[in-house]
């Protein structure tokens, strides 16, 4: 995620606010409910980014449930740019995984 959503004055930025708890609960879901640690970076000064990426070898259960909070981590954004598109834009990329989960 990166970029500020500039749809109110800082502090009142509503967009904003909903972006980053929605992707900020997802990693703490991550990690609380799939018992994966992401490597997080982030900078809110110099662009608003937030990266999360998971360990390259995960238990095939706890990645289904990772991928799970990330699906539903998609529609809640999806949501967010249904109503506020001039704000926000979503989009997604695939990246292959060098080895399956076991």
């Amino acid at each position: 995620m990166t970029g500020h959503a500039d749809s109110g004055p800082y502090g009142y930025d509503i967009v904003c606010a909903a972006v980053s708890s929605v992707t900020i609960g997802t990693v703490n879901g991550i990690e609380s409910l799939a018992g994966i640690t992401p490597a997080v970076q982030s900078d809110d000064k110099s662009g608003g980014l937030l990266t999360a990426s998971l360990p390259s070898v995960v238990v095939q259960e706890k990645l289904t449930i990772a991928q799970i909070l990330l699906e539903n981590l998609l529609l809640e954004l999806q949501s967010i740019q249904d109503e506020y598109g001039q704000f926000i834009h979503v989009s997604t990329t695939q990246q292959s995984r060098p080895e399956e989960a076991v």
